[in-house]
């Protein structure tokens, strides 16, 4: 656990043990028992030192940081590309209050729903490929990101509209009384445990370092950051990211706030991160027709 960074990285390790880093803790009672079965007081005292290492890790997220109140509530969402009813989704989360919501896995045949049943509540919004932001404050200049989804003699011979319905990734700017707000929306490349080539992450680990350069160039002090990033801000493909912007969950949650697979969380690979702005309160909202749980959070200025 103390030593997560130092562990190789060849065939995805390093980013396995770094996704579910939080979980080692549970060898711990497994010991205290094998020390209590020997009568071994030496054992006892020798597993203080995993105590320590996971408290000092981990032990911040067991208490309650969040604050009442907030200027902005926002809400992110991966609502499943095999959700069989996105209405009942998306009406679900236009009750939710979010004042932002962020949609992403959106298919061509469940777009127009969600237009349909989020106009009411938000009278803004822009779908680029498959992923989509939703607002009750006015949108302007948005833009798809290339988080170079697209690599190599085919993807440089495509031409911007046909990589449009893939597309992965936006930016916008939201107008709000305190001035301007930079929004990306972004769902990066999955993940996969392979036999042969162990803990696949080349297509997320490319994407995450083109979304930290985007992140780099932005010139708008408040950022915030919504999407399934398919990884945990403990995994080190997200370095580029997270020297940049900060994890409301970790700054202003309450507990790990797991966001996937929705029936068993055991990682937040949904995230909210943000620049510039203060993180109020952070929250996970209950299980829609999505494999993924809706994060929240409340912002201020």
């Amino acid at each position: 656990m103390l030593l997560h960074a130092q562990i190789t990285d060849r065939g995805g390790l390093g980013s396995l043990v770094e996704s579910v880093l939080p979980w080692f803790g549970v060898f711990v009672p497994v010991l205290l028992a094998g020390a209590l079965w020997r009568r071994s007081a030496s054992a006892v005292v020798a597993l203080l030192l995993p105590v320590v290492v996971w408290l000092s890790l981990f032990g911040g997220l067991l208490v309650d940081k969040s604050h009442a109140g907030g200027d902005l509530t926002l809400v992110s969402h991966n609502v499943g590309a095999g959700n069989t009813d996105p209405a009942a989704t998306a009406r679900d989360l236009a009750a939710s209050g979010a004042d932002l919501l962020a949609l992403e896995e959106i298919t061509s045949q469940a777009r127009g729903v969600y237009e349909q049943e989020l106009a009411k509540t938000f009278p803004h919004h822009t779908v680029l490929g498959t992923v989509g932001l939703w607002s009750k404050l006015p949108l302007s200049d948005t833009r798809a990101v290339d988080i170079q989804q697209d690599v190599g003699p085919l993807g440089d011979a495509k031409s911007d509209d046909q990589k449009l319905p893939y597309n992965r990734a936006l930016r916008t700017t939201v107008a709000t009384d305190e001035g301007p707000l930079a929004v990306y929306v972004a769902h990066l490349g999955s993940v996969r445990v392979m036999p042969r080539n162990g803990f696949w992450t080349d297509s997320r680990d490319r994407n995450a370092t083109a979304l930290a350069k985007a992140l780099a160039a932005e010139r708008n002090e408040r950022v915030v950051l919504l999407g399934d990033l398919n990884g945990t801000v403990d995994d080190r493909a997200f370095a580029g990211i997270t020297a940049q912007l900060h994890s409301v969950q970790e700054e202003a949650g309450n507990g790990f706030g797991f966001s996937w697979p929705a029936k068993f969380p055991v990682a937040r690979i949904d995230q909210i991160l943000v620049r510039g702005v203060e993180p109020e309160s952070s929250w996970v909202l209950p299980a829609t027709g999505s494999d993924h749980l809706p994060v929240a959070a409340g912002i201020s200025w």
